[in-house]
């Protein structure tokens, strides 16, 4: 009997936190997001949208600016303001030479404050000037809620993000090779012209969660224990972010925890469909001057969207097509677009186009229209 019992419990405890959905109270994060990589939609959500501190998940950036604006084979010297930042730090000591790679290294996998200072100042001059290189990314790449003060997520005036920014902000850096490379990189060691450096990746779920392939821990007295993770799981691409997920040991394991349950309740709840398929029929608008009164209008792209299995999910598309369509028309003409609407949330424009040719009508053929129209009007005024 105790061992049906404990089966049910199992069984119930698993469909409540794994089921159709996913309550606030399984998530001890104070903000969390789990988001499909292809599209940027929301799978789920807990405060994503309130301001709170990101701590060294602030180093995604760091690193993404490194790269754009860097070479890694650089040479940085290290000043006294980066030798003298506060652990968690690799010892970088004054007028050190290391690789800029190296130096992303231990960024990114052992989360080193002097490597992202050391990085700041080589790559915008000083510290100031790499954080407004940061802001200014942030809001390329979209961010409605962030501030970076630091290169490094130290706490510190208003330095702070969102976790559905930080999602924006992971997805933007996956993208990129060079980056993808280093933080699943699990052991390196390299040299400097002082010392030799052995780095260890502390992401645990690099080595326990399979299908896991980024990104960055975090913890400040501030933000308390925060991580942005990414995986592949049930066919779903998935980046996930938790903030103050709590403090001490057993904040260091709810963010794990928390995590793991994002990527378990996204890959058995969601699915990649079709919105829209190229040369999917979209109708037929009016045409004038043309020898047929109509032409027949598709989509001009695929667009495909992760929405839920049990189809819950809200899709609309909007179409907003030109007006005056005048004769000749080719196929393959953009003669409108396709707003695609996701639970009430514009999400993607796609074209629509002609997907037949309309020649325009002869004079002969306008002719013979003005005459009907003559006469009709003829008529219908009898």
């Amino acid at each position: 009997m105790k061992a049906a019992a404990y089966f049910i419990f199992l069984f119930v405890f698993c469909m409540n936190v794994y089921g159709s959905e996913l309550k606030e109270s399984d998530i001890y994060a104070k903000g969390a997001v789990a988001i499909d990589r292809k599209t940027g939609v929301i799978l789920y959500g807990k405060n994503e949208r309130e301001p709170l501190a990101m701590a060294s998940t602030t180093k995604i950036m760091t690193a993404i600016i490194a790269i754009e604006n860097g070479d890694l084979n650089d040479i940085v010297i290290a000043s006294k303001r980066a030798a003298s930042a506060p652990k968690v730090k690799m010892y970088l000591t004054e007028g050190e030479e290391v690789r800029l790679e190296d130096l992303m290294y231990a960024l990114m996998m052992q989360s080193s404050n002097d490597a992202a200072v050391a990085i700041a100042e080589h790559i915008g001059g000083s510290v100031e000037n790499f954080c407004d290189m940061m802001n200014k990314k942030s809001k390329e790449i979209g961010c409605e809620d962030t501030v970076f003060e630091t290169p490094n997520g130290l706490d510190k005036g208003d330095h702070h993000s969102t976790a559905y920014d930080m999602a924006k902000i992971t997805r933007y850096a996956l993208d990129n090779d060079e980056f993808v490379r280093i933080i699943n990189t699990k052991n390196v060691s390299f040299t400097s012209n002082k010392k030799q450096y052995d780095i260890t990746n502390k992401n645990r779920l690099l080595y326990e969660y399979e299908g896991c392939y980024g990104v960055k821990t975090g913890f400040t007295g501030k933000a308390g224990q925060c991580f942005v993770g990414a995986a592949e799981k049930g066919g779903i691409d998935i980046i996930t972010v938790v903030l103050a997920s709590g403090w001490g040991s057993s904040g260091k394991e709810r963010k794990w925890s928390d995590t793991k349950k994002l990527f378990a309740y996204a890959a058995e709840n969601f699915e990649y469909r079709y919105a829209a398929k190229s040369g999917e029929k979209t109708g037929e608008i009016a045409v004038s001057k043309g020898e047929s009164d109509f032409v027949k209008t598709e989509f001009d792209e695929d667009f495909i969207i992760c929405v839920k299995k049990d189809g819950s999910d809200d899709i609309k598309i909007k179409r907003r097509i030109k007006e005056n369509i005048t004769a000749p028309i080719n196929k393959g003409d953009i003669i409108g677009e396709g707003d695609i609407y996701y639970n009430g949330e514009m999400i993607k424009k796609i074209m629509i186009r002609a997907s037949e040719d309309i020649e325009r009508k002869s004079f002969f053929g306008n002719f013979t229209e003005y005459i009907r129209k003559f006469f009709v009007a003829g008529v219908e005024a009898k």
